[in-house]
């Protein structure tokens, strides 16, 4: 009895040795799946509000690159500096004057919110060796609102 006791007195530390690493890979791989799971819905949140506050009541003639601008600078704002988080905001007109002689809703302006969330860590070096993650995961939240009309969000 003694003898097979003592055969297996180092097996334990060689399991937790190859066990240890995959462990903590996993708890990193979940906590950036959980922050950018909060920065997906504090950024929904903060482009609704920002769309709706910058773009769609122009303040005198304003354009829609004054707009795209304002929108950014309020999503950059809220979503903190602190952050791997790159923010892009662009707008394209929905309604065109060729495809009918009188539209309903001349004025019509998509907006595009894009995040750019970078996991952590982009760039690890143990021991010599370097290991990356060159990537990035995009969230695109896209709205659609009648420029002279406020509180029409389509």
């Amino acid at each position: 009895m003694a003898k097979t006791i003592q055969a297996e007195s180092g097996q334990m530390s060689v399991e937790l040795a190859v066990v240890l690493p995959v462990v903590l890979v996993i708890a990193v791989v979940i906590a950036d799946i959980m922050a950018f799971l909060g920065c997906c819905a504090e950024f929904d949140r903060a482009s609704m509000d920002a769309v709706i506050a910058h773009g769609v009541s122009p303040t005198g003639v304003q354009s829609d690159l004054s707009a795209v601008s304002a929108i950014e600078s309020a999503l950059e704002e809220t979503m903190g500096s602190g952050r791997a988080v790159e923010i892009s905001v662009s707008a394209s007109s929905v309604s065109s004057p060729t495809s009918a002689l009188v539209s309903m809703s001349p004025h019509l302006v998509q907006f595009t919110c894009t995040m750019r969330y970078a996991p952590w860590p982009q760039h690890l070096s143990i021991a010599g060796i370097v290991m990356d993650a060159p990537f990035e995961i995009v969230h695109t939240r896209t709205l659609t609102v009648d420029r002279f009309r406020p509180g029409v969000v389509l």
